[in-house]
């Protein structure tokens, strides 16, 4: 379910040194399956621990995760990252906002999670993002863009050598093109 790297695992001993006896750390989604879903870790006193919750066993503590978070935590892991400004930890959970879906689930469910997954993380470095209006019968993903993309001079790029390449790859014999059916407005929404 959650992958946690050695370095990160050693962390949390150093962490959990200076808290009461017998704490552990939480990993939960707010918001889980919503576009809104946020990530996070804290401390976990015994005292907070639920009958439902998923106990973890790492090295030298334990993670609790609430039930409701555990299916949107699937895939997810934690590291410590060292750079020039010193450590962080860093959490990826890549079905927070949409629990992973099935491979042999409907082709509009396996689109709609690589969009909300893999596409729109990407998109939302530049306030962009994008939804699926329709898949038609010849294989045609029609796609939205809004935010920064919406009016962006480099729309046209992003949805051919990005979005299509990527989609075409993962659903070959599926899908055969995508096409924007977005009214493109220039203005200080799109990105630059």
């Amino acid at each position: 379910m959650i992958s946690i790297s050695e370095s990160a695992q050693a962390h949390f001993v150093k962490l959990l040194a200076d808290q009461p006896q017998g704490t552990n750390i939480r990993v939960f989604v707010i918001s889980p399956g919503t576009a809104q879903a946020e990530c996070g870790v804290s401390y976990c006193p015994p005292d907070a621990i639920e009958s439902d919750d998923i106990e973890l066993e790492f090295n030298g503590f334990k993670a609790m995760v609430d039930e409701k978070s555990a299916p949107f935590l699937e895939d997810a892991s934690i590291d410590l990252v060292t750079d020039q400004l010193g450590s962080q930890l860093t959490l990826k959970a890549p079905n927070a906002k949409m629990r992973k879906v099935a491979d042999d689930a409907p082709l509009r469910d396996r689109v709609e999670y690589l969009i909300q997954s893999e596409i729109n993380p990407q998109l939302a470095s530049h306030g962009g993002h994008i939804m699926l209006v329709e898949i038609t019968d010849d294989g045609i993903a029609v796609l939205q863009f809004g935010g920064g993309c919406n009016g962006c001079s480099m729309v046209d790029v992003t949805l051919k050598d990005g979005i299509e390449t990527q989609m075409l790859e993962r659903f070959p014999g599926e899908l055969t093109g995508v096409q924007d059916v977005t009214e493109h407005q220039h203005g200080s929404h799109s990105y630059q």
